[in-house]
C-alpha cells in the first residue's frame, strides 16, 4: 500500500500516525496518508511566510513560465494522476459525457496554463500636469487552500495556481477523504518551485481550524458546504483574513414548454448526473411545464435505468460509487421521505448490494417544493422533478431557496430564455446548458453559496490588495 508524506518547505514530512484513504468502489483501504496536526500547520505556514519576500519579488514573467513548466509536468504525469482520482474519488476515468478522471486531470492542466497567462496591469487613473495616478495590485501574503472530496485535484488547481501566479505563497489542506491526487500535484510542483512557496498538509481533526485561526494566513480560499464556511468566516476574523468561499449550492433549472423532451432529456441528465451528482453547480432541482412533464420524466427515467454503474477503473463505466458511505446513506434518506411523501420513484431509489458505495440513479416524479429532496442539496445521483404551469410563480419558487449558485432555463427561444435567466438569483445563470464553466469567466455564489469569485481576470484580482500610486508633478 501507498504511502503519501506531506510536503513542507520542500521536503516530505512525516507525522506520528497515519490515516486510510479508502477506495469507493471496493470500500477498502488502497493508500495511507499522514495525519498532521495543528504543529505542522505552524511549520508549514512559516516556511510559505519565509518563501513570500522572494516569490512575491520574482518577475511575472518568471512565475508565468514556471506555472507553464507545472501545467506540462501534469501532462506528462496525467495517467497515473487519473488514476489516483479515479480510486480516491470514484469517479470514472472516462465517464457520462466524458466528465471523468480523464476531464479532471484535463482540466486541471488547461486551467494552470490559462492561469499563468493572465495579467494584472496597473492602472492608470490619471496622468496629466498636476499628478500620475497608478493603481497596483500587489499580493497577499500565506494562502491557505482548503479543499473537498468531489474534485479534488480540479479544485486544489482552482485554488493554488492564481495564488501563486499573483506571487503569493500556500498552505493547502485536502479533503482527509481524497488527498493522494493533490499530494501528488505539490510534490510535482516541488520539482520545479522554490522550497516553500507550495506546501500541503494533510489530516483532519484540528487542522481546518488551525488553519483559520493562524494569525499569519492572509486568505483562505475554500470550497465545501456552507456551514463549515460560516465556521471558516467567524474564525477568520482575529486577524480579517481575505475570503473567497465557494460553498453550497442547490441549482434550479426550468423547462420551458417549447421543448422538445426527447432532444431535451440526455442533456438535462448529463448535467444533473455527471460525477454522480456530486457537483457543486449540478442541476439540482428539475422545474418542466405540465405540458411536457410526463414525457420529460419518462424519458429520464429510461435513461438513467441504461446508465452503466460500476467501477470507475473499468472501461465503458459511466457513473462509479458515491464517494462515501455518510454521503450515500444522506442520499438515501432524501430518496425515502421523498417517497414517504408521495413522489414517485421512476429509477434507482436504492443502494446496490455488495461492496463500494453505489447508489442506483434515481429520478423522483411529483417531487414538490417542501419535501426535503428539493430544499436541502442532494449531492449525489438523485434528480427531483417538479411540475409548474406559471412562468412567473417558478421563477419565484427558484429563487426561494437559500443557496445561489447556479441555474437555468431551457428553451427553442434563446432570447426570451436569456431574459428569464437574469432574473435567476444566483452566480451564473445558463440558458440551454448547465454547470459549463472555464478558466477565463468569472464564478461563484450569492446568497448562502458563498462569497467571492473564482476564475479569469476577476478571480486573480481576489489574490491581491489594492496600492495607490500618486506621483506629484509640481
Amino acid at each position: 500500500m501507498q504511502v503519501f508524506d506531506m510536503i513542507i518547505d520542500g521536503l516530505p514530512v512525516k507525522a506520528e500516525s497515519t490515516f486510510d484513504v479508502i477506495n469507493p468502489a471496493s470500500g477498502q483501504a488502497f493508500a495511507r496518508v499522514q495525519a498532521g496536526g495543528p504543529a505542522h500547520v505552524d511549520q508549514a505556514v512559516a516556511a510559505a511566510r519565509a518563501a513570500f519576500p522572494g516569490w512575491s519579488r520574482t518577475s511575472d514573467k518568471h512565475r508565468q513560465d514556471l506555472l507553464h513548466a507545472l501545467g506540462v509536468a501534469l501532462e506528462e504525469e496525467m495517467p497515473a494522476l487519473m488514476e489516483l482520482v479515479t480510486k480516491e474519488s470514484g469517479k470514472p476515468l472516462g465517464g457520462l459525457n466524458g466528465i471523468g478522471a480523464g476531464m479532471e486531470v484535463g482540466g486541471a492542466i488547461a486551467w494552470t496554463h490559462v492561469t499563468a497567462d493572465l495579467e494584472l496591469p496597473v492602472e492608470v487613473i490619471q496622468d496629466n500636469d498636476e499628478a500620475r495616478i497608478e493603481v497596483h495590485r500587489k499580493p497577499l501574503g500565506v494562502v491557505a487552500s482548503i479543499t473537498p472530496w468531489n474534485w479534488p485535484l480540479m479544485i486544489a488547481i482552482w485554488h493554488v495556481i492564481p495564488a501563486l501566479r499573483a506571487g503569493n505563497t500556500v498552505v493547502i489542506k485536502p479533503s482527509g477523504l481524497t488527498p493522494t491526487a493533490t499530494i501528488r500535484f505539490v510534490e510535482l510542483a516541488n520539482r520545479i518551485l522554490p522550497p516553500g512557496v507550495l506546501n500541503i498538509v494533510t489530516g483532519e481533526s484540528g487542522v481546518g481550524s488551525a488553519i483559520a485561526r493562524h494569525p499569519d494566513i492572509n486568505k483562505i480560499v475554500f470550497t465545501g458546504s456552507t456551514p463549515t464556511g460560516k465556521n471558516i468566516m467567524q474564525n477568520a476574523a482575529g486577524n480579517l483574513k481575505r475570503l473567497t468561499l465557494e460553498l453550497g449550492g442547490n441549482d434550479a433549472g426550468i423547462v420551458l414548454p417549447d421543448v422538445d423532451p426527447k432532444v431535451v432529456a440526455p442533456k438535462l441528465f448529463g448535467v444533473g448526473f455527471h460525477n454522480n451528482g456530486q457537483t457543486c453547480a449540478c442541476l439540482k432541482r428539475l422545474y418542466v411545464h405540465d405540458s411536457i412533464y410526463e414525457e420529460l420524466v419518462g424519458e429520464l427515467a429510461r435513461i438513467a435505468r441504461d446508465t452503466i454503474v460500476g467501477d470507475g477503473l473499468v472501461e465503458g463505466t459511466q457513473l462509479g460509487p458515491v464517494q462515501n458511505k455518510t454521503q450515500m446513506d444522506f442520499v438515501h434518506e432524501l430518496v425515502e421521505d421523498a417517497r414517504a411523501n408521495g413522489a414517485r420513484i421512476l429509477s434507482g431509489g436504492k443502494a446496490r448490494a455488495g461492496n463500494g458505495y453505489f447508489y442506483e440513479p434515481t429520478v423522483i416524479a411529483d417531487a414538490k417544493d417542501g419535501m426535503r429532496v428539493v430544499d436541502e442539496e442532494q449531492f449525489g445521483p438523485v434528480l427531483p422533478v417538479i411540475r409548474y404551469s406559471d412562468i412567473d410563480e417558478v421563477i419565484a419558487r427558484a429563487n426561494a431557496n437559500e443557496n445561489g449558485l447556479g441555474g437555468s432555463i431551457w428553451s427553442n427561444d434563446r432570447t426570451k430564455a436569456a431574459a428569464l435567466a437574469l432574473q435567476l438569483e444566483c452566480g451564473t445563470a445558463w440558458v440551454n446548458e448547465h454547470g459549463a464553466i472555464q478558466p477565463d469567466a468569472p464564478f461563484g455564489g450569492v446568497k448562502q453559496s458563498g462569497l467571492g469569485v473564482e476564475f479569469g481576470r476577476y478571480g486573480l484580482e481576489e489574490y491581491t490588495s489594492i496600492q495607490t500610486l500618486k506621483i506629484m508633478k509640481n
